[in-house]
């Protein structure tokens, strides 16, 4: 561990003196520092990406993760905007001719009568740096049309260009061609390993509870690593430090409740989110009902739950530290029990209890620093648990004996994180903005084993934990080299140690903007990534049979080189619009042998996995609107996706299962006053690719030479196309402020037109002889495949109530 910290102070120190030296060589000696925080005037949240700049020279900076910002400028007049997307533009004047320290709180519009919400330039997308990112309000995250009313974050995004759904109704995220497990999702900081509800198709992340959502496809900072496809990062709120408040919502599904306010007023704050199924409770008196008459009383059942939590500590002006944590269960099951009136004294009376539970724990302490007015580092310690357990529990009891005997089995699967990171912000100069800090995770992996307890002995089988160790370190610079230019340009290194063997990735990051107009940039970006943990599935869905494994000597890294290019331009200060195109290649993909089976577990993962290449490439348009009575987005992707394995498809290339060639997507959203609210999204997309059954020929049985088999022939590997699937939704909300509280009633329609979209082919052989496709010769009997679309939902209405106080 001495050695990583020596490590650290040698790699980031060195960019870091150099970058000081030079940012002192070019400030004349009169030169003087504005920090503070910029936060919520009704909350005190700290904003993220609030921007601040002198109206007379136009140099200028914004806040970072924490609400931070530090701006140094010459001594003399200033005049100073601050301004944030929402809220009221501030504007403050004075003498600079010393450092000063300046926390802003910004005025959100909705507190306001009439206001005039401008953004500045550097906050629009034009003057950014970054390239391949996605912003989305919480507000338009809640006023979306969501399945059976349930607001899902993850779903919003699927409704961005260059991101795909894995079928009708998941949340899972297909990024630019990527597969599920190349998404690193954040909250707070931690990794969530499985995003999932109700088997994929609700998030975990209750909305009430998330205070800024950032989504990276592409141009990935130096900061940014450990997936090959997407960054997800999804911050907290931080509780109201000045009122106590709640807001909560009763639907179909689920209910949730989310309360916040001060412990101590301007010191110390918290939050507290909570959301359950009642689908188990609401089914419990007919399931009684179909009991009846029966021998046995079986009980069937779902539910999940989730809880966020999150306090925060100011304890002094330079210091804060916050303390979140996350916990959220799935469990399905059903038990069963024999009656007692249908059975004499002496018979054997049995019950059991099957199911499949699976479900995420995550955990943050969080400790910010201001060290100078130009340095800010951020020191966290995060841990995060994922585990699945497909059990079976069964009880015979003999009244002859007089004893019970206990048979149980458990499939226990997951991964355990215990990590630490490091970050430092550096702001010399308007020209510079340095970012440098380093990160461990200790890593346990648990592939998949088998628990048998007979009478109560205990016996295990199947794979071994594997514990593993995963480093780096990372510098990197956003320089404004002249008006027009701007470029970040930043090294990452990661190392990856398992079983004695250790991996090492250098990954260079560089992306640049150049101003053609004041509202019309250019941008392009280059960016390779590493990634040292894979997921092996063989669903659709992101289900919780899904196994996390690692980088092994028998399995290597994931890399991914990744070149977008592009034109981004702001419109009358509402609306931002961008053109990017992009090429990115992966290898080490990953994905199961022929025939394997995640439950096998007299082989090793290992020896189940083939390992090939992966390539991407296509065009983005967005446009969106985030402000106004009138806002949302129009998508478009054109994209092309495919995988190479020497052991699948006769070593040739094949398709991705989700190369969607277009992919449309339409969100609107309209205020009329104060009280009521329609929302509608339309999408569409290319059919997804599958493997079908093509035909049936004779074959002679190995084993007994005399017996002939049917054998069936497939396309080529995802060779055809299901039907191109599209759906309109909506949702009208109607508000009403009461002296206490304010209470909506959200209606909406999911698949309005009830289009009747595809989510798997199933194939059937008849036998007839008058209608053939193929002919078997040994039978004289002709073979005819039925292919048949089966459609998951309908047009589905919804109704939930939401209540603020």
């Amino acid at each position: 561990m001495c050695r990583f910290y020596a490590f650290l102070l040698l790699f980031c120190g060195v960019p870091f003196a150099l970058c000081a030296q030079s940012a002192e060589r070019q400030l004349p000696a009169q030169k003087y520092t504005i920090s503070g925080y910029m936060r919520d005037s009704f909350s005190s949240e700290n904003l993220i990406g609030a921007t601040l700049y002198n109206r007379s020279d136009k140099l200028g900076t914004s806040s970072n993760q924490y609400g931070f910002y530090s701006l140094t400028l010459p001594a003399g007049q200033v005049e100073l905007v601050y301004s944030y997307v929402g809220y009221a533009t501030q504007t403050r004047s004075f003498m600079l001719d010393r450092d000063v320290v300046i926390d802003v709180d910004m005025v959100s519009s909705a507190l306001l009568e009439e206001v005039v919400v401008t953004t500045r330039k550097s906050d629009q997308i034009q003057d950014r740096t970054q390239m391949s990112a996605l912003h989305i309000p919480i507000a338009q995250v809640k006023a979306i049309p969501a399945l059976l009313g349930e607001v899902d974050v993850l779903k919003a995004l699927q409704l961005m260009p260059g991101i795909q759904s894995g079928g009708e109704g998941s949340s899972g995220l297909y990024v630019r061609g990527g597969g599920p497990d190349q998404n690193l999702i954040l909250l707070d900081g931690v990794p969530v390993y499985n995003a999932s509800h109700l088997f994929g198709f609700f998030s975990v992340f209750n909305a009430d509870a998330i205070n800024n959502i950032e989504l990276l496809k592409g141009g990935f900072p130096a900061r940014h690593g450990g997936r090959i496809s997407s960054v997800i990062d999804i911050s907290m709120k931080e509780g109201n430090m000045q009122q106590f408040h709640g807001e909560g919502s009763i639907g179909i599904v689920a209910s949730r409740l989310t309360l916040e306010g001060p412990i101590f007023k301007d010191r110390t704050s918290f939050i507290v989110s909570a959301r359950r199924t009642y689908i188990d409770l609401l089914a419990r008196p007919f399931i009684a009902a179909a009991n009846a008459g029966e021998s046995q009383n079986v009980i069937p059942g779902y539910y999940f739950y989730d809880v966020n939590a999150k306090i925060n500590h100011r304890i002094s002006a330079n210091d804060c530290i916050y303390l979140s944590a996350y916990m959220g269960d799935d469990k399905f099951y059903v038990k069963s029990e024999d009656k007692d009136d249908e059975y004499s004294a002496s018979t054997t009376k049995t019950k059991s209890d099957v199911g499949l539970a699976w479900g995420n724990i995550t955990g943050a302490f969080r400790w910010n620093h201001v060290f100078t007015n130009q340095l800010f580092g951020n020191t966290t310690l995060t841990y995060s648990r994922y585990r699945m357990n497909i059990y079976m529990k069964q009880w015979e009891k003999s009244p002859m004996e007089n004893a019970e005997e206990y048979f149980g089995m458990d499939y226990l699967s997951g991964i355990e994180d215990w990590s630490g990171q490091m970050a430092f912000d550096y702001l010399p100069s308007p020209n510079h903005y340095i970012r440098f800090g380093g990160n461990f995770t200790f890593h346990t992996f648990n592939p998949g084993s088998i628990g048998v307890t007979d009478e109560t002995i205990p016996v295990d089988f199947g794979g071994k934990k594997t514990r593993t160790q995963e480093y780096s370190l990372y510098a990197e610079d956003d320089i404004r080299l002249t008006d027009r230019l701007k470029a970040n340009a930043g090294l990452r290194w990661s190392m990856f140690g398992v079983r004695g063997e250790s991996y090492h990735a250098l990954q260079p990051r560089l992306s640049a903007r150049y101003l053609l107009t004041d509202d019309l940039s250019a941008k392009a970006a280059y960016s390779r990534m590493a990634q040292y943990v894979h997921l092996l599935t063989n669903s659709n869905l992101g289900m919780p049979t899904d196994l996390w494994v690692p980088t092994t000597d028998m399995l290597s890294p994931q890399y991914s080189d990744q070149v977008a290019a592009g034109l981004a331009c702001n419109f009358r200060s509402e609306y931002e619009l961008s053109l990017e195109g992009y090429y990115k290649t992966m290898s080490n993909v990953i994905e199961y042998k022929e025939g394997a089976s995640v439950f096998d577990v007299h082989s090793q993962w290992e020896d189940k996995v083939l390992q090939g290449e992966g390539r991407s490439y296509g065009m983005e348009f967005f446009a969106q609107k985030k402000t106004g009575s009138f806002t949302g987005w129009i998508g478009y992707t054109l994209s092309w996706s495919d995988r190479q394995f020497e052991a699948l498809n006769h070593g040739k290339r094949f398709s991705y299962k989700y190369d969607r060639r277009h992919d449309i997507s339409v969100v609107l959203m309209q205020k009329f006053g104060k009280r009521v609210e329609i929302s509608g999204t339309w999408v569409f997309g290319s059919g997804s690719c599958v493997t079908i059954p093509v035909g049936v020929f004779d074959a002679t049985d190995p084993i007994y030479p005399d017996v002939q088999e049917d054998v069936t022939a497939y396309s080529e590997r995802n060779g055809y196309r299901m039907a191109p699937y599209h759906r309109l939704d909506l949702s009208v909300s109607l508000i009403k402020k009461k002296r206490l509280y304010e209470r909506r009633w959200i209606f909406g329609v999911f698949n309005a037109y009830n289009r009747r979209n595809p989510y798997y082919i199933s194939a059937t052989k008849d036998y007839k002889s008058d209608v053939a496709d193929f002919f078997a010769p040994d039978t004289g009997e002709q073979t005819r495949y039925y292919y048949r679309q089966v459609s998951l939902f309908p047009i589905i209405p919804s109704i939930s109530y939401q209540f603020k106080f």
